[in-house]
């Protein structure tokens, strides 16, 4: 089995004239919603082998907030940086298999989209209702948590992992 951990940034200022995308920093919200999110990962035993994240200021202030007790390696990665969803899986696909945990911070509509893509149709109620409340809305901070029952990272496909954990913090 692999999981899949794919977690929004938090809550940035927001974009201006004469501010670049890239380097919007997160707000005092966002930075409480990290914190939050970072004890939720610690209480559910959510412990990924390694980050890839995308470079932009606030998926890297995401990052040191929420794995902030985590020892895993980060890889910053420019590819991230406002990914669409095929390219979020091809990086995914290319991940170590040593690594049965894997976390992805980035951003929306990207992020949304992939976890969309790779999760099956629910087969119970309670996957029903997390599928329902992640097509609502993928909040900043917000978290998939996918499971894939694959010997290796090159087997993801669409429709091809189980939606077993969607949290925002709002939630929390």
């Amino acid at each position: 089995m692999r999981r899949l951990l794919l977690l929004r940034h938090a809550k940035a200022e927001p974009a201006g004239p004469e501010q670049d995308d890239h380097d919007r920093a997160l707000v005092e919200r966002g930075l409480a919603d990290a914190d939050a999110m970072a004890r939720y990962l610690k209480r559910q035993g959510y412990d990924a082998a390694r980050i890839l994240a995308s470079t932009s200021t606030r998926t890297r202030q995401t990052a040191a907030a929420v794995l902030r007790d985590t020892p895993s390696p980060v890889e910053w990665l420019e590819a991230l940086y406002l990914a669409p969803p095929g390219k979020i899986v091809a990086l995914i696909q290319d991940s170590d298999d040593a690594e049965y945990v894997l976390m992805v911070v980035g951003h929306n509509p990207g992020l949304e989209q992939c976890a969309t893509l790779l999760a099956r149709d629910p087969v119970r109620p309670r996957e029903q209702h997390r599928h329902d409340v992640m097509e609502e809305k993928f909040p900043t901070a917000a978290l998939a948590v996918l499971d894939f029952d694959i010997s290796s990272w090159k087997l993801v496909a669409p429709c091809s992992a189980k939606l077993v954990d969607f949290v925002r913090p709002r939630g929390l």
